[in-house]
């Protein structure tokens, strides 16, 4: 009720349909909210702390007063526990680039949009800093050896210790220590650092014509040095940038910050190695919190990538924390890391066909998977009135739901599909076919197969290969992740 008030008070409309965006890793709730006349939406918001929202509103307009690309919140409550803010649509950096992370092979397209960002985060990192507040970030101000420590002791006892693996904990502090030592010597520590800066807290929008970065959920930011936004971006566990297009895009970064300050290129270089090694293991300890304690099934999907990105780092490891290297070393190598390989998702091809042209074939090689036959459901075809129309036109819908009978029908084949996908998730497996049937693939089959489509790619984040068959049309519901749409929480 409350973000509905919120809507009209910043549209002068009535609000209709809200849909609840899949969870972040925080506590934080977002909607999509629709006006009555489906003209307009905004992302409403609600969080469990005042703070953090606090922190948000204020770093939200001072940015806006620096020019720079935050959504524009309209609205908020008089307790700041709730806002509404403009919505800047779907698209993430990370699946506008899904096709080059699959592969390893980015094309001209994806390199472009991401030499923008990394070139929009140096701008901001320098810009947001302009004449802000510090104090009112939430929960630390500024980095600073505590919040090291907090980010140390996370891999630590959430991940290392999670492991089984056996250590000298003295003699792993004593480098802890080391470590925390010199990320605090470096020079660029008055900068806005984002914290979280990667591919999933950026929307790609539309301004003046063209395509854009949009900064969203910074609200962990606080005073700190650049490089840790930097180590984020790029060795983001599931991003798969290789070694080429990291340096591609780091000297693009440098030479957008060179129009702020005299950059010295070899000692960025040598001090980024450090904040790429304590991002690492930030992220095993996120992971390790939320895969092994929360149970979160997404996070511990992304384990084998982050350990992959750790043994890419190893490789080339320096000296500065033998031990500490001697530990991650024998960590990757454990038999539950070294047996799992970075597994390919698992993709999901939903068709709707016609009985009369027989059951669309496998081309995965896998013999098939599930067909349910529409038949039994009353047909809209019947009557004339429909006879132009598809599952996919709002007067078929309407006269499907209304009806009642297909969505039983829906309910049952979410049960079968859903505990299919969950295992095959589990094992590993890349491909499921999932086919409705009717009469003449036009009305009953197309409705149901849009709205499984739907309903896996909302509740499991898989990709989504939908096919009408008869209708001679394909459309791909990309990979998402499930615990947020909107940001990843570490």
């Amino acid at each position: 009720m409350l973000l509905s008030q919120l809507f009209t008070q910043a549209t002068g409309k009535k609000s209709g349909e809200q849909i609840a965006l899949t969870a972040s890793g925080s506590n934080r709730r977002y909607y999509r909210i629709y006006s009555d006349d489906k003209q307009t939406s905004l992302i409403g918001v609600q969080g469990t702390s005042r703070d953090e929202n606090h922190a948000f509103l204020m770093m939200d307009k001072h940015f806006l007063a620096q020019g720079l690309n935050v959504p524009r919140v309209l609205a908020v409550s008089d307790d700041e526990m709730a806002y509404v803010q403009e919505d800047l649509g779907d698209t993430l950096p990370f699946n506008y680039i899904a096709d080059g992370r699959k592969t390893g092979v980015f094309c001209e397209s994806e390199k472009a949009m991401l030499r923008k960002t990394i070139r929009a985060l140096a701008q901001f990192q320098i810009r947001a800093a302009e004449q802000f507040d510090f104090r009112v970030c939430y929960p630390q101000p500024e980095f600073n050896l505590r919040s090291i420590r907090w980010d140390l002791n996370y891999f630590k006892y959430c991940f290392l210790k999670a492991t089984g693996l056996e250590f000298q904990e003295d003699k792993l502090e004593n480098e802890f220590e080391r470590l925390a030592y010199i990320l605090l010597q470096q020079k660029q520590m008055n900068a806005f650092m984002y914290r979280d800066f990667q591919s999933r807290n950026v929307m790609i929008a539309e301004k003046d014509g063209e395509l854009i970065p949009y900064f969203i959920d910074f609200q962990g930011g606080r005073r700190g040095p650049m490089y840790y936004d930097v180590a984020s971006f790029l060795w983001q566990a599931k991003a798969n940038f290789h070694d080429e297009l990291r340096h591609e895009l780091i000297e693009e970064y440098l030479d957008e910050l060179s129009t702020f300050m005299p950059v010295d290129k070899q000692e960025f270089y040598a001090t980024l190695r450090h904040f790429v090694l304590f991002r690492t293991m930030q992220v095993l300890g996120a992971y390790g919190f939320r895969g092994y304690f929360e149970k979160k099934p997404h996070f511990l999907q992304s384990i084998p990538y982050a350990i992959e990105n750790l043994r890419r780092l190893l490789k080339d490891a320096a000296d500065d924390y033998p031990y500490l290297i001697e530990v991650l070393h024998e960590m990757t190598e454990m038999k539950q890391f070294k047996e799992v390989s970075v597994r390919k998702p698992l993709v999901v091809k939903v068709y709707s066909f016609s009985y009369k042209k027989g059951i669309p074939a496998d081309d995965s090689g896998n013999g098939g998977g599930f067909v349910f036959d529409c038949r039994a459901v009353n047909n809209p075809g019947k009557y004339e009135r429909y006879t132009y129309f598809t599952g996919m036109d709002e007067p078929v819908i309407k006269f499907l739901e209304q009806d009642g009978e297909i969505l039983p029908f829906l309910d049952s084949a979410y049960k079968l599909v859903d505990a299919s996908v969950k295992r095959y998730i589990d094992r590993g497996f890349r491909n499921l076919m999932v086919s409705f049937g009717c009469t003449g693939g036009q009305h009953r089959s197309v409705y149901a197969a849009e709205k499984m489509a739907e309903h896996l790619n909302t509740k499991f984040g898989v990709e989504v290969q939908l096919i009408h068959r008869e209708q001679n049309v394909e459309r791909t519901l990309p990979e998402q992740d499930i615990d947020k749409p909107l940001a990843e929480k570490n």
